[in-house]
């Protein structure tokens, strides 16, 4: 009766043990007798013990963050860079089969695609061009993945860090730049004054009365500054002119 109730409790356990299930998101890699046999789920399955083993993998996108790398850029400047992967696994056989640990292989692969891709640009690139450069190593990583069954959905960098000497730097190369910008402005304005002067002295030439008027004008100027003694040239043509009216 004993030997009856332990055989009875044996079969119930091995069939506790048989029953998996696997939820909607979740595939189950099933190996008989160490060599692959199929790949089930999602839902109630039986994995017969000691024959068949299961491995779960989850086929939901997972997110890890990159540890933050040293970089050096292509202009040599030495910065922190850090970065988010998106990924999930499309073909779970391969993603058991091809590599040992999947999770781990895809961020060692994105550290290494990361300080390769940033190191072929400059600062500036790195700081003005991070969708062109998501995009980049996105692409690389996907294509290198693909034999893991993982597909790559988005890369993300999070932070450019650099040192307080290069900030100062930067601050001081932009505000050299603003200079730079201003003193153009500043003689285009003036080409531009001087060229209009050019043509009303061109145009006054041609009119020796308007010359004459221009003259009286600005003496009426000065007059109206309260001014208790004014100096002032008096033109030879002026002078001239009057002379020849007393002859």
């Amino acid at each position: 009766m004993n030997v009856m109730l332990f055989f009875l409790i044996f079969i119930v356990v091995v069939l506790l043990s048989a029953i998996k299930v696997l939820r909607e998101y979740e595939r189950g890699v099933i190996f008989q007798l160490g060599r692959f046999w199929k790949v089930k789920g999602p839902g109630l399955i039986l994995v017969i013990p000691v024959i068949q083993q299961i491995v779960r993998v989850d086929l939901r996108t997972l997110v890890f963050d990159v540890p933050t790398q040293d970089v050096i850029s292509k202009d040599n400047v030495s910065v922190k860079v850090n970065a988010v992967i998106y990924f999930r696994v499309l073909d779970p056989q391969k993603a058991i089969i091809n590599v040992e640990n999947y999770y781990d292989a895809t961020n060692q692969l994105a550290q290494t695609t990361l300080r390769s891709v940033l190191g072929q640009h400059e600062l500036d690139e790195m700081l003005s061009e991070r969708e062109r450069l998501n995009h980049d190593i996105q692409a690389i990583l996907d294509a290198q993945t693909d034999i893991w069954g993982i597909k790559v959905a988005n890369v993300e960098i999070k932070h450019v860090d650099l040192d307080e000497s290069m900030i100062r730097a930067i601050a001081k190369q932009a505000e050299a730049e603003r200079e730079r910008r201003a003193k153009i402005i500043h003689a285009q304005g003036e080409m531009q004054a001087a060229e209009k002067l050019v043509e009303a002295a061109a145009t006054l030439s041609q009119q020796p009365q308007a010359i004459t008027l221009r003259y009286m004008q600005t003496l009426t100027e000065i007059a109206g500054d309260k001014s208790s003694t004014i100096v002032f040239p008096l033109p030879m043509d002026l002078i001239k002119s009057l002379i020849g009216k007393k002859d």
